[in-house]
């Protein structure tokens, strides 16, 4: 103890401390009506006085950062510090002797909630390892310890230390370990359940691997067939209009809308042939590709000359340039050939 000390008294950190007296020092204070509180300093040769007593009346020298008791002549510190950890006496004066008693004070900051971080975590073979580490964030001197209230898993979960190593079947779901960080002056547990030996404990990370499956490789899986998808049909989009070329304005396909299909049910064979046509002379590059007029012959009555049919009034044929003479759609049979307009988009030069 040091300076003859004969008690120790734990105080905690930013809480009150009562330094009590034994019932014998009570005793002589009443009779004789004379005592004194002194504490150590770091000077060894010199002390604080902290209070004095005579005849039932007291002399603080520390007010507002101790209180004197006239009851049983106790003293207390208020808001204990770190610099209260010191040597304390107090002296009763009988006449021409003193008697000493002397407390010796120590200071602890109480440990805080403790949290469980699993530090390893291996699941094979139906079974589930693990490394526990019990842990404090605040605390003077705190010591760890494990162990469990269950009888028949108290050899596993018994230690005497932060970290467990601990080994279990999946299907024991009755396994629960306890950890309780303490010190002099306080004392805190937490606890851990083998049922949840992939998830957090007390703050501690840890994503199971089938939920990791869920929250990445789906989403990546989806992504990928949506791009996928959007590509073919793109592609299709795009063949479509590669294989049609361009359309030409709906004007110029009016004539063959109005005009009704024929009802000979007789399958006409339609010979075609295009040549490609230059892009005209003086046409500005920013306007819009004309049509070219196809010319095609096939055998057959035209429309107008079906038996049974009502005669439509003539219309006038659009003005059409003759047919090539190198062309072999003039060379048709004995029938008169039909001519068939059609038109296409110019391709760009």
């Amino acid at each position: 103890m040091g300076h003859g000390a004969r008690e120790t008294v734990l105080g905690t950190l930013g809480k009150a401390t009562i330094l009590w007296i034994p019932r014998e020092l009570q005793d002589l204070t009443r009779r004789f009506g004379a005592a004194i509180w002194k504490r150590d300093t770091e000077d060894p040769g010199s002390k604080d006085v902290l209070l004095k007593y005579s005849e039932g009346n007291s002399t603080n020298y520390m007010q507002g950062q101790m209180r004197f008791h006239k009851l049983n002549f106790s003293l207390e510190i208020l808001n204990t510090s770190r610099q209260d950890r010191q040597i304390y006496e107090y002296i009763v004066s009988k006449g021409s002797e003193e008697k000493v008693w002397q407390i010796k004070l120590e200071v602890y900051e109480p440990v805080s909630n403790p949290r469980i971080q699993i530090l390893n975590r291996t699941l094979a073979g139906g079974s589930c390892a693990v490394t526990l580490n019990c842990t404090v964030e605040r605390g003077d001197n705190v010591s760890y310890s494990w162990s469990s209230q269950n009888t028949d898993t108290s050899g596993l979960c018994s230690r005497n230390s932060s970290l467990l190593h601990l080994s279990y079947t999946l299907q024991n779901s009755s396994i629960t370990c306890t950890c309780t960080a303490s010190n002099p002056v306080s004392r805190r547990v937490v606890i851990f359940n083998s049922s949840e030996c992939s998830y957090k404990q007390g703050g501690s990370a840890g994503l199971r691997t089938e939920h990791l499956v869920l929250v990445v490789v789906v989403p990546i899986i989806i992504v990928i067939v949506v791009m996928v998808l959007a590509v073919r049909f793109m592609a299709v989009h795009w063949g479509v209009h590669r294989a049609w070329g361009f359309v030409c304005p709906p004007a110029a396909v009016q004539e063959r809308e109005d005009s009704p299909l024929t009802e000979d049910s007789t399958v006409h064979t339609i010979y075609s042939q295009v040549q490609r046509m230059e892009k005209p002379k003086g046409v500005p590059a920013g306007e819009r590709p004309f049509c070219t007029t196809i010319y095609a012959a096939a055998t057959g009555l035209p429309p107008d000359t079906v038996p049974g049919r009502a005669q439509r009034p003539p219309r006038s044929p659009p003005t059409v340039p003759p047919v090539p003479q190198h062309s072999p759609l003039s060379q048709s049979s004995d029938k008169e050939p039909t001519t068939v307009y059609a038109s296409v988009m110019m391709p760009m030069a």
